[in-house]
Formats: structure tokens, sequence, C-alpha cells
């Protein structure tokens, strides 16, 4: 009876130090961004901030370590069976967190899925004639065409359950362009090693690890609490207070405090993202202009006229203050294909700038609209204000709307806007993801999904097949440099820049920051 006793609470004794340190070990990481996901679902919204949070939650097949190297996700093994099939065999014992095995038929259904109506994922699978299962654990992939970069490509496809999707009737994406939502703008269920605890859009979204992830993790964090905070000075002074412990992007002009602090660290890095302005080059009129009968952006002139107005070395200078590298091209160093030869701005000459619209029959200038975020890159209401000043000296009087990210997606998604500023990381980091999403003709498959002013080029779209087919790297960087060269001859669109990455957070955290500006919470150690 005594030793039943004692054994008895020497039990309780271990399950008490257990509790304790399980207790113990649990890390919360607090973390703070300018802006919030758009929805949970990850086949909503083809932007970074979204499928970076996201991606803690989901997995592709096909996923990249810390140095962006293809590593194997989903998928243990990938090959390429013929010029148009590659086969990927699944990683065996994967759960998703509401406990049910991956499969092969769940791998179909998410490509079905990212492919179909209302998704933003569709310039992934553009070149995708089907997915098809070979067996439970086996899935094939055809292209209609060679695409020896098609691992590359999917890697940010994220795998959701068939049957969670059925059951919450979640078969079709969240659209925002057209007010479309379901379970999936609220609810989760993924593989990855974070599942959703609580979603409070624009207020509040909680991950939790999962116990039941398929591998070992590096990270410490056991919950990370994701707060959008648009105010700077706010979000500044929470990381300044303890009340979060990691936030980005920092101000820039509180890199330097927060640099001096000793309690905390500013992480700065080259961020592979261009930042762009893009024209509706398609309709007859537009939407938002005096200018009545006629397109000004269809005449090159004017289009090169507002390039030439733009002062692009006090947009560095004043507004970036100094974390900018100014660009020609819609894609920068870092990307597979980058010809830095070509990267050379066209001169900032208002003079000529006036001239060229007077050429265009706009002797004096012409109003537009111009839509722009200020909650989603760095300084981004700020630099569309830069330019409307200096288009204004020229004649051209901007009409500036700028709004949160979560009015502003929905809108030039729709295609409802004339003048425009995004910002554009290639997923693949290759410059045929620039091609492809950005530069080629719109079609029904989903290439130029993002090519939201609608230029065309045929030339430009020939090219984008054959770079896609290319796998000898000299001939294939031979056709990236003409196509880029045609687009900017034709002032497809108008880069400005190259922004710099700058993360702030407590001394105590350590990290991986990647120039793609994805943040994987399992690389997290609190120390």
């Amino acid at each position: 009876m005594r030793f039943d006793l004692c054994r008895a609470a020497l039990a309780m004794a271990v399950t008490l130090a257990a509790l304790l340190a399980g207790s113990a070990q649990a890390v919360t990481l607090r973390v703070a961004n300018q802006g919030d996901a758009q929805a949970m679902d990850p086949h909503a919204l083809n932007e970074a901030l979204q499928l970076s949070l996201l991606g803690n939650v989901y997995e592709p097949l096909v996923g990249r370590d810390q140095k962006l190297q293809l590593t194997p996700a989903l998928a243990t093994r990938w090959s390429a069976t013929s010029p148009t099939v590659w086969r990927f065999e699944l990683r065996r014992g994967v759960r998703f967190h509401d406990g049910t095995p991956l499969s092969a038929a769940d791998v179909v259904f998410s490509f079905q899925r990212a492919a179909g109506e209302g998704s933003d994922m569709r310039s992934y699978s553009a070149s995708i004639k089907v997915v098809r299962a070979v067996g439970d654990d086996t899935i094939e992939i055809e292209t209609t065409a060679p695409f020896p970069i098609l691992p590359d490509v999917i890697s940010n496809v994220y795998i959701m359950s068939r049957t969670w999707c059925e059951a919450n009737q979640a078969t079709r994406p969240v659209d925002r362009r057209k007010g479309v939502e379901n379970a999936a703008s609220f609810k989760a269920n993924g593989t990855g090693p974070f599942q959703l605890k609580e979603r409070q859009p624009g207020t509040r979204t909680v991950l939790t690890r999962f116990a039941g992830y398929w591998a070992p993790l590096s990270t410490n964090v056991t919950e990370v609490v994701f707060t959008p905070i648009g105010n700077d000075a706010t979000r500044v002074a929470a990381l300044l207070s303890g009340e979060i412990d990691l936030m980005e992007p920092v101000p820039l002009q509180d890199i330097a405090r927060l640099k001096a602090n000793p309690a905390l660290k500013v992480l700065q890095g080259p961020e592979l993202r261009t930042i762009f302005l893009g024209m509706d080059q398609q309709r007859n009129e537009l939407l938002y202009s005096d200018v009545k009968g006629k397109n000004p952006f269809k005449d090159r002139r004017v289009r090169q006229a507002v390039y030439q107005a733009i002062d692009i070395e006090a947009i560095r200078t004043r507004v970036m203050r100094g974390a900018a590298t100014p660009a020609a091209l819609m894609l920068g160093p870092g990307v597979n294909g980058y010809p830095a030869d070509l990267d050379r701005r066209l001169p900032y000459d208002p003079t000529a700038a006036k001239r060229l619209l007077a050429e265009a029959g706009y002797p004096s200038g012409f109003e537009v609209g111009m839509n722009c975020p200020n909650d989603r890159y760095v300084n981004d209401a700020k630099i569309c204000q830069a330019v409307a000043a200096n288009l204004a000296r020229i004649g051209v009087r901007i009409q500036l709307q700028a709004e949160a990210k979560v009015t502003y997606f929905p809108k030039i998604l729709r295609r409802q806007t004339s003048f425009y500023l995004l910002g554009w990381t290639p997923g693949t980091y290759d410059a045929h993801d620039v091609l492809s999403a950005l530069l080629a003709t719109p079609n029904e498959q989903g290439q130029g999904q993002t090519n939201l002013g609608s230029y065309s080029n045929a030339r430009v779209d020939a090219l984008t097949a054959a770079v896609q087919s290319e796998t000898d790297p000299a001939p294939r960087n031979a056709l990236i440099r003409e196509a880029l060269e045609l687009h900017a001859k034709d002032i497809g669109h108008i880069p400005l820049h190259q922004q710099a990455l700058a993360w702030g957070m407590k001394k105590n955290i350590e990290l991986v920051q990647p120039p793609d500006n994805m943040m994987p919470f399992k690389w997290v150690v609190v120390k």
C-alpha cells in the first residue's frame, strides 16, 4: 500500500514536471506587418505576403531551402519521363491538420483548383495540360510543350485536402475580385508545420505548431501571433515597447534608430521584387481620364513621356532614402536570365517628355486616375505621390487614389484601373515567370494573368513560349534578352526600382531572410 502510494506520488510528480517543462518550452512569436493576408485560401491571391504567411500552413510538392534551391516537400522525388511529362512521387505518411492522409487525389484536385475559375495562381498552370494520379502515391504532370523548369514553377502551388474542401463547400477559390467568399476565407487545413488556430481579418491571425508534422523542425516557436499594423509609427512603437518581437518592413526613416537600440537589431538585404508602373493599353478609352474617344497610353510616345518625366534619382534618395536600386527592366539581379547590360534607364528629361506629349497630340497634357496601395510595398503611397508631382510638371494631372490593399488588389485584378503601381517577385526566380505573368498577352489559360494593362507584342509571346521549352542556357538567355529588350523599347511597363528588405526584431531572434521576402517560421529560433 505504501509502495503504491509512493509510486502514485512519483508518477504525479513526473507528470507535473512534464507539464511544467512543456509550459517552459512554449514559445510565442509575435509578428507584425504593414498589411494582412487577404484570405486563408492559398489560391486566392498570388502575392508575396499572402503566400509567405500561408506557406507556413500549406505546402507545395517542391519547396525551397534556405538558399532558395529546390528541395523535396510533399514530393520526395521528381523526374521528366518524357519532354512533356513530369512524374512526382509523394511523401508517405503525411497528414493534413485534420488528420486525413495526403493522397494523389488531393494533389490532382489542388492543381485543378489552382487552375480554375477565380484562382489567382493560374499563371503557374498556364502550360499544364493535365495532372493525373498514377496510384495513391504518384502523380504525373503533362505540359503542352517541353517545360524544363516545371518543378520551379509549381513551388508556390500549395496542396489542399479535396475531402476538406468538398465538406466545407470550398472546391473553388475565394475570389475577392467578384466578392466570392467561402470557408477557405477564414479556415485552413494544410500539411505545413503550423496550423491555423484563430483568424480575425485585419486584426490578428494565430498559428500553432502542428504536432503531426512529417519532419523534425529546428524552430522552438510553438505559437505565432501575426498582427497587421498599417501605421509605421505604431508598428515601430510596438517593437520598441516589446509588444511584438518581429516586424517587417522597418520604415526607412527608423532603421538607424532601431539599429542603435541595444535590445533590437535590423536585418537588411536585397530583394528580388521590382516595383513598376502599369498602364491600360487595351481599352479604346480610359476608364478614368478627361480624354474622351481615345486612349493616350496606346501611344508609345505618351508612355515614354511618362517614363522620362519621372525623377528616379529623387525617388531613390528622398522617398526611398537610398534603399532602392533604380531599374530599367522588369526583373533584377538574382533572377535567372537577368541581362545586366540592358538594365539602363532612359534619362530623366522633362523637356523631352513635353515634346513627346505634344507630338502625340497632348500639348497641354491630360488627366488620368492612378491606383496605388498604401500598405503593401516600402513607401508605396509616397512613391505614387512623387510620380504624380513629377508628371504634373509635364501637364499630366494625376488623380491619385491610394488605399489599403484589401480594396486595392481586387480592383486592379478586375482591371478597373487606368494607371497603377505594382511590385513583382518572380516566384520561380527565373525570367520566364516575368515574361509569362507580366509581359505576355493575357489569355484564358492564365498567361499574362498579372499583365493588368494588357500590353501585347506577338514577338514577345513567341519568345516567351520558346523560353519555356529551351534547355540550353546560352540560347535560352538570348531569347530572354530579346524579349526584355523588345518590351523595354515598347515601354510596355515603367520599371522603377528594386526595393531593399528591412526586418526589425529583438536581439534574441535568429532567422533566415530570403531575398524573396518570404518568412518561414520553421526557421525562426527565439533564444
